[in-house]
């Protein structure tokens, strides 16, 4: 009796599933002729020109509506509701675009019929949507239309509905990806014993999208948290197709193919890059930092992500493209696959040794790639020396030691990528400019030349890696020319220091608190261009309103804006119009109370290391109110950093002022009050003449022989 039953309760779903496919098939193929009358609209001779926007709408409707036909086993909340709505959406839109065409056309292909008939099999496919169950695998033509309709909904998702938020778009990239790759295995152009371990996962990940685009429709909460939950599930497939694609497409010669190769080269560096930092910021969650295999899988995270975000660049090799997505890809799936194990050891409390070993294996591998990188992937820059508009030693010398400093206290994963080239920069910088107290500089201009052209193109390189702009260049080149450079220097230097007398003594900077000015240092200055620029900003600060206000300097990298502001610092015409002064150089990974507790030890004259009980920010607002203040915000990257580092400023009118450096004119713009940001011009060809004359031949004049070819 029970088996009887059994094969009843069989027969009738079986039943249930065929009656469901047949609504289906049905109302696909209304949906299929609406979609080819509007394509035959086109090209009809005599019919006046439809709205286009109706028409995108349109069909934006009808996929909404093959999508969730489909899927109408996943028990989507008010699915009668919603589905009855976009029918009848859809039914309007249509009618709407027939009544613009011509009676014969549309009684040459019957649309009257066509929309009576989608109405129809919309109304039936609502109504049987609660005895539909899952198949357990979709016909490759209805998986194929379902992917089709995905990325319609997603482009509709990231153009129209979210265009400014970056994780939309990259969903839409995974699903045209994969949109096109089945496309591509339904016509036969990739063979199914290839692909037969991952056919199962297109659907899955179809179901995934679709209740994700549904609860978005009916207005579900959380929902970036939501996306970045399902980046994170479905970007893996991509991994998987990234592989097949590398393993067993890449020499061949469909045409096809190789335009879908040429699609992931383009879109697959910016869906991994998301996939990466999601991956990180789960870690963060989950795992705790202190965990050697953790901080070993930051490293890598990180220099995988300065590898994408140059990817694809000019100069990495063309032909090398793909081989090095294909070797990042694997190596993103290695690291995925770490994360999972670490995860699930430390939730169970067993040993990660293993695990930790495993991410020592990982960062030798990347080592190795650093390699392949330098000598197979990357064409090497030109070795152009960079010329910077300013050579005020001590100042820079003595700002660039407290930036280093600074970045070797931060956790910040992206310094841990170059935390010992940080230390080797800083150690050998430091030992320079300890021997160079004894040094009169006019009598070794050339060497100190050197000094400072390298010091900026540490600072430079060191901090472009960090926020990963052409991070890779100066990874595998930069960096370790610089670090180069800096050691033969300090070769130089300790050769000079055995010659130096010991009665000759160049006093340097200590302190931006309490500037030490020497008829040396003054002399030792080589300051270029700029004096209008000084000019300006000394009356912005010592004039203008009495309320709060701030100066802002942008400009690129090197162009000196930190100079600037310092040589301004310490004016003395500055330093006696302001009660209190301080300032603060922010890394991009900064910690607030920390900063603030330094502004605050500058303006209380104090060295008192932070406590945790105490309301830095608070302590601080007292100790400016009712003061005349002037803070300078050196490098400050983002809108975020700026906002909560000002909180505790006081606005009173007693005219105090903020200085703010700043690569990112977004930022200067978001702090402006009264007056405009100051955009750092590059120096004029007479005052590159000038520096490079200086550089040169010190306070004399350059021989007229070598003008000609110094101009040039």
């Amino acid at each position: 009796m029970e088996t009887e039953k059994g094969n009843q309760e069989a027969s009738e779903e079986e039943k249930t599933n065929n009656s469901s496919d047949v609504l289906l098939s049905a109302l696909l193929k209304d949906i299929a002729d609406v979609l080819d009358f509007l394509e035959i609209l086109k090209n009809e001779e005599n019919q006046k020109a439809l709205d286009e926007d109706q028409v995108e709408k349109l069909k934006s409707e009808l996929a909404f509506i093959c999508t969730y036909a489909q899927l109408s086993y996943s028990n989507l909340e008010k699915f009668e509701d919603v589905m009855t709505f976009k029918g009848q959406e859809a039914e309007n839109l249509l009618r709407s675009i027939l009544y613009d065409v011509d009676n014969n056309v549309g009684c040459k292909y019957d649309m009257l019929h066509v929309l009576a008939s989608l109405r129809d099999n919309i109304d039936h496919c609502i109504s049987s949507h609660h005895r539909s169950n899952s198949s357990a695998t979709m016909l490759e033509e209805q998986l194929n239309f379902l992917l089709l309709n995905l990325h319609h909904l997603s482009k509709y998702f990231a153009e129209q509905k979210f265009p400014l938020v970056t994780q939309y778009e990259i969903l839409q990239n995974v699903c045209g990806n994969m949109c096109d790759f089945h496309g591509l295995i339904v016509n036969g152009c990739v063979e199914h014993e290839i692909v037969e371990y991952v056919l199962p996962q297109f659907q899955l990940m179809a179901e995934r999208v679709g209740c994700f685009l549904w609860d978005g429709q009916i207005g579900g909460k959380s929902q970036l948290f939501k996306l970045a939950h399902l980046l994170m599930k479905i970007i893996p497939i991509e991994l998987e197709v990234m592989n097949i694609c590398f393993t067993n497409l890449k020499a061949s010669t469909s045409e096809k193919v190789g335009h879908f190769i040429k699609q992931l080269l383009e879109t697959s560096p910016e869906i991994l890059r998301e996939y990466l930092i999601h991956l990180e910021e789960h870690m963060v969650t989950v795992i705790t930092s202190s965990t050697l295999g953790a901080q070993n899988i930051h490293v890598v995270i990180e220099f995988l992500l300065i590898i994408l975000s140059d990817m694809p660049k000019d100069f990495i090799h063309h032909d090398k493209l793909f081989d090095l997505l294909a070797l990042v890809g694997a190596l993103i799936k290695e690291v995925s696959t770490l994360v999972r194990d670490l995860e699930e050891e430390l939730r169970n409390k067993e040993s990660t040794n293993e695990t930790n070993r495993a991410t020592l294996k990982l960062l030798e591998n990347i080592e190795l790639l650093k390699e392949d990188l330098k000598h197979v992937y990357l064409k090497a820059p030109d070795s152009s020396q960079c010329c910077f508009p300013m050579s005020d030693g001590p100042l820079f010398m003595h700002l660039l030691h407290i930036h280093l400093n600074d970045l070797l206290d931060s956790n910040a994963y992206s310094i841990a990528l170059i935390k010992e080239e940080i230390e080797l920069v800083r150690q050998d910088l430091k030992f320079i400019r300890s021997l160079f107290v004894n040094v009169e500089k006019r009598l070794y201009k050339d060497l100190w030349a050197r000094v400072l052209d390298v010091a900026y193109e540490a600072k430079d390189v060191i901090d472009s890696i960090i926020v990963r702009d052409n991070g890779l260049l100066h990874l595998i080149f930069s960096l370790p020319i610089t670090i180069q450079k800096i050691k033969l220097i300090k070769e130089d230097f300790s050769n000079l220091h055995e010659k130096i007398p010991e009665n000759r003594v160049l006093i340097v900077l200590n302190s931006p608190k309490k500037p030490v000015e020497s008829k040396s240092l003054k002399t030792s200055k080589i300051i270029v261009g700029f004096e209008e620029e000084t000019t300006w900003i000394i009356r912005k600060l010592t004039g203008g309103p009495a309320y709060l206000d701030v100066i802002s300097i942008t400009g690129m990298p090197g162009s000196g804006k930190t100079t600037l502001a310092y040589k301004v610092y310490n004016d003395q015409s500055i330093s006696n119009h302001f009660d209190l002064r301080a300032w603060c150089t922010v890394d991009q990974d900064y910690d607030e109370k920390n900063l603030l507790n330094k502004i605050l030890n500058q303006v209380n004259g104090s060295d008192s290391k932070l406590n945790e009980n105490i309301d830095v920010a608070d302590k601080l607002r007292k100790q400016l109110y009712g003061k005349r203040y002037l803070i300078v915000l050196d490098d400050v990257w983002d809108t975020t950093t700026w906002d909560e580092l000002t909180r505790p400023f006081p606005e009173v009118e007693k005219g105090s002022r903020i200085i703010l450096t700043t690569r990112e004119k977004e930022v200067a713009l978001h702090g402006m009050i009264y007056t405009d940001p100051l955009n750092l011009r590059l120096l004029r060809s007479e005052e590159s003449w000038e520096l490079l004359e200086k550089r040169a031949f010190g306070n004399e004049s350059c021989p007229n022989e070598l003008l000609d070819v110094g101009k040039k």
